[in-house]
């Protein structure tokens, strides 16, 4: 899964959130001063040819849809920061949790008790 940027995964979000949407409608989501047209279309245009968004044609515009999902996207991003920074190493990352306190034992324990239960 290629990586995104910020503005492509801000639009992204938008996408995930209000489902199908045209340019036009996307450009509605911000507020003044909005982002170009054209620059918007770059942008989505680019987010399809990574393979996050597919269209449809309705006459000479294009419906554009989210072909990846959120959830989808959030595990492929945590794999490539655990393997870029943690050396594959899932066992690194909640150990630099845990060093960091970023995580209490107490919820690690909880972590473990959830798996132990297959939740």
């Amino acid at each position: 899964m290629k990586r995104l940027t910020a503005k492509e995964e801000e639009v992204m979000g938008f996408f995930w959130e209000k489902g199908p949407l045209f340019v036009k409608q996307l450009l509605e989501f911000y507020p003044e001063p909005r982002p170009h047209f054209n620059t918007l279309s770059t942008i989505v245009r680019g987010l399809e040819e990574k393979g996050y968004l597919a269209h449809t044609a309705f006459g000479n515009t294009y419906q554009y849809r989210a072909a990846v999902s959120k959830d989808e996207f959030k595990r492929g991003t945590l794999k490539s920061v655990i393997s870029k920074y943690f050396n594959n190493s899932y066992l690194g990352v909640v150990s630099s949790l845990v060093k960091e306190e970023e995580i209490s034992i107490e919820e690690l324990k909880e972590l473990i008790k959830q798996v132990e239960e297959g939740k």
